[in-house]
C-alpha cells in the first residue's frame, strides 16, 4: 500500500460510484453464476471422494455469498501454498479487516476471485478446475458471426502484409498513410471486442484503405474514443522497424478477456507479426481464474482446438439441444488458415504465452518495479506494453479518484516518463476512474443521457459506450 498513490481509492461505501454497485448487485451474482456451474459438474461426477469435494466447494461458495450480501468481515485467505497469500493477507490486515461494503473496490475485487481459487488450490480433486470456464467458451461460440467475418477480412489482410500487395504505384508517404490507418482499424477491432461495428472491415484493404465509405465508418466509430493516442503508438512501431530491421523488435499484450476478446488479440497480434511491426508478441495471461472471463494459459489452446475443427465447434448443438447451420468450405477455410498462421507464429516462437504470479496480486501496477523487478525489467525490453481492457486500466491508475484532466503519464506513476517503458492501454470504460481528458468533457458527458447528470456519480464510464486508448512512453 506504501507504493500506491495517496490519491484515495473508490470505495465500495460510496453509494455514488460502480464500486457500490459491484459490491451489491455484481458480485452475488458472479458467486451464484461459479456455483450453478459447479453444481452441474459435479452432478456427472462418479467418483464419491471427487463429488463429496465438489459438494464441500459448492458449501463454501454459498458461505462466501452469504457473507458478500450481509456485509460481514473479509477473513485472511486459507494458505494454499501460493506466496501471494502472505501479501492479500498482509495487506488485509493493513486495511484494518474491513466489510465487504466499506472497503477498496480494486483490493476486495482481487481478494473475491483470490479466495475463489483457493477452495479449488486447496482441494484434491477440483485443482486446475476452471468455474468460469463453460461461461467463456459458449461465449466464444455465440459470437460465431463476427468471427466468421473477421477470419475472412483477416486472411485477405495478412496475405496482403506479408508480401506488401497493394502498394504498387504508390509513394512511400501514401504506403504510410495506409499502414497507419490500417494499423488503427486493427486497433479498433481489438479495443471493441465483440462491441466492434463489423461494417468498419468493409476497407481493411491497401487499395480500400481511403475510400471515402471506410473514412465516414471509421469517423462513426471514433468519435466514442475520447482520448485517441493510437497514432503515437504506430510512430513508435514503425520507427523500430526502420532503425532495428535485424533485431528483435517485441509487443506485450497484457491479455484482458478470453473467447472473443482473445480471438481479436490473436488477430491484432497476428497483424502485427504479418506487417513487420513486430518480430515477437508476447501475451501475459493470468495464472488462475480470474474476474469471471480473463484469459488464463488454457483458453489459449481451447479457442486454437475450436478453431482447428470450427464445423464440429460451431454446429454441436448447445445445452438446450439447439443446433446451427454448417458453415460453408470457404468459412471454414478461411477459420482454418487463422489457425494455421497462428500455430505456426506460435511453434516458431513468434507469438509467446508467458504467465505471472503478478498480474493476480492484490495490489495497482504501481508496486510492479518494486514488488516484480524481474518482470519490469522484461517489459522494459518491449517496444511496447498493451494493457487491454478496464481492469488493467484501473491497476495502471491505482483505481483512484483522480481528477479526470490528470494527465495519463501522471496515473500511472512509476510506470510514467524514464521508467524505461512503453505503456499504451487499449480501454472502455466500465468502471469510474478515469484520466486524460481535456477540461470539461467529463461535465459534458455527465450531461449525455444515462450519463450521471448533476447526481454525483460517473455513470458514463460505467457502460463501455465510451472508450480511451492512452500512451506514455516511458523510454524518453
Amino acid at each position: 500500500m506504501e507504493l500506491d498513490p495517496k490519491t484515495p481509492q473508490y470505495l465500495t461505501s460510496d453509494p455514488k460510484s460502480f464500486a457500490s454497485v459491484s459490491a451489491h448487485e455484481r458480485w452475488p451474482v458472479i458467486v451464484t453464476g461459479a456455483i450453478d456451474d459447479l453444481h452441474r459438474t459435479v452432478g456427472d461426477v462418479t467418483d464419491e471422494e471427487k463429488r463429496a469435494e465438489g459438494k464441500s466447494i459448492i458449501e463454501n461458495l454459498a458461505k462466501l455469498k452469504y457473507e458478500l450480501q450481509h456485509n460481514r468481515q473479509l477473513t485472511p485467505l486459507p494458505d494454499d501454498g501460493e506466496p501471494d497469500i502472505a501479501e492479500y493477507n498482509k495487506e488485509l490486515e493493513q486495511r484494518g479487516n474491513p466489510t465487504w461494503h466499506n472497503v477498496a473496490w480494486l483490493f476486495s475485487e482481487c481478494y473475491l476471485y483470490r479466495r475463489i481459487a483457493t477452495l479449488f488450490r486447496l482441494s484434491k480433486h477440483w485443482k486446475s478446475y476452471d468455474v468460469f470456464s463453460r461461461q467463456k467458451m459458449s461465449t466464444f461460440k455465440s459470437s460465431r458471426p463476427a468471427v466468421l467475418e473477421l477470419a475472412g477480412k483477416y486472411k485477405q489482410l495478412a496475405q496482403e502484409a506479408e508480401s506488401s500487395k497493394g502498394t504498387d504505384g504508390k509513394s512511400p508517404e501514401q504506403v504510410e498513410e495506409a499502414e497507419k490507418l490500417l494499423f488503427s482499424e486493427m486497433c479498433e477491432i481489438c479495443l471493441w471486442g465483440n462491441a466492434t461495428d463489423l461494417s468498419l472491415l468493409t476497407s481493411l484493404t491497401y487499395e480500400d484503405i481511403q475510400k471515402l465509405q471506410g473514412a465516414e465508418a471509421r469517423k462513426s466509430s471514433q468519435k466514442n474514443i475520447i482520448v485517441n493516442d493510437m497514432d503515437a503508438a504506430f510512430d513508435v512501431l514503425r520507427e523500430a522497424r526502420k532503425t532495428k530491421k535485424n533485431q528483435e523488435r517485441r509487443v506485450d499484450i497484457v491479455l484482458d478477456n478470453a473467447g472473443f476478446e482473445l480471438f481479436v488479440d490473436l488477430i491484432l497480434a497476428g497483424y502485427l507479426l504479418s506487417a513487420g511491426l513486430a518480430t515477437t508478441v508476447v501475451l501475459h495471461p493470468k495464472t488462475i481464474p480470474w474476474f469471471v472471463s480473463d484469459v488464463i494459459p488454457k483458453d489459449f489452446s481451447d479457442l486454437l482446438n475450436a478453431l482447428y475443427d470450427p464445423q464440429a465447434f460451431y454446429t454441436a448443438p448447445d445445452d438446450t439441444g439447439k443446433t446451427y447451420e454448417p458453415l460453408s468450405d470457404r468459412e471454414v477455410e478461411e477459420v482454418k488458415f487463422l489457425f494455421s498462421q497462428w500455430s505456426h507464429f506460435h511453434a516458431e516462437g513468434k507469438l509467446v504465452l508467458r504467465p505471472h504470479r503478478f498480474w493476480t496480486t492484490p495490489g495497482s501496477y504501481w508496486r510492479l518495479p518494486t514488488t516484480a523487478p524481474e518482470l519490469f525489467e522484461d517489459l522494459k525490453q518491449s517496444e511496447l506494453v498493451l494493457f487491454k481492457g478496464d481492469l488493467n486500466y484501473r491497476k495502471l491508475t491505482s483505481d483512484a479518484d483522480w481528477d479526470p484532466t490528470t494527465p495519463f503519464t501522471t496515473a500511472i506513476g512509476p510506470l510514467g516518463p524514464k521508467s524505461g517503458m512503453r505503456t499504451l492501454a487499449f480501454r472502455t470504460c466500465k468502471a469510474d476512474v478515469v484520466v486524460g481528458l481535456p477540461a470539461g468533457m467529463d461535465e459534458k458527458l455527465r450531461q449525455t443521457e444515462k450519463g450521471g447528470g448533476d447526481s454525483g456519480a460517473r455513470k458514463w464510464a460505467w457502460s463501455g459506450k465510451w472508450a480511451v486508448v492512452s500512451f506514455c512512453d516511458g523510454k524518453v
